[in-house]
């Protein structure tokens, strides 16, 4: 794992389909550490995990349970999801333990809404931080800017695009991403930049 901000470890595993780092996250928290969306760890990478404690898995949507079972299995962390997308994790036999509401507060972060690509989407924002952390609303790619997943991936196109304007309102700076390279600097007007290309209609 690296460090990319302060107390905000990443690991990556590539992916040779769309040519990018589909990324998890781990953050250190006085409340409890907490992983995002976690991806296939290295045994080392795993071995971090345990020797540091996790108490939460939050998955940002329903196709990122990715390693969540290895994690939890290994660390005893509780995994939630948002109920919409709860059924799909589900059906792939992976344990769900809590249900992540939009406006809840877990650890560092609170709970919004990134509905379009699944009903299910959130990001997790950490105010005090100025952070966003976002998994399948948009991608960091290419490196620098962000775009939006294939098409066929998106359950409701219009519908992503209000949920990204809508994270306009929020203060952030850094942006960190399931998919492809985080924006650490400018991650607002990279979102920015995005919602015009899209035209998003209120």
């Amino acid at each position: 794992m690296r460090e990319v901000l302060p107390d905000i470890f990443t690991w990556a595993w590539f992916s040779d389909r769309f040519k990018y780092d589909f990324n998890g996250h781990f953050i250190r928290h006085p409340s409890g550490n907490v992983v995002v969306d976690p991806v296939e760890p290295s045994d080392t990478d795993l071995a971090e995990l345990v020797e540091h404690g996790v108490a939460r898995v939050l998955l940002t949507n329903r196709n990122h349970y990715r390693a969540c079972a290895k994690v939890r299995a290994a660390t005893g962390a509780r995994v939630a999801i948002h109920p919409a997308d709860a059924g799909f994790v589900r059906e792939r036999e992976i344990e769900v333990d809590d249900a992540l509401e939009v406006g809840q507060r877990v650890g560092p972060f609170t709970v919004v809404s990134a509905a379009g690509k699944s009903p299910g989407e959130v990001a997790l924002h950490w105010p005090e931080r100025r952070l966003l952390l976002v998994g399948d609303a948009c991608a960091g790619n290419p490196p620098g800017e962000l775009g939006l997943l294939p098409a066929k991936a998106i359950d409701d196109a219009a519908q992503l695009g209000r949920s990204l304007a809508a994270l306009l309102a929020l203060d952030f700076d850094a942006l960190l991403v399931g998919d492809g390279v985080p924006i650490l600097e400018g991650g607002k007007a990279a979102l920015q930049r995005l919602v015009d290309r899209l035209e998003v209609r209120a």
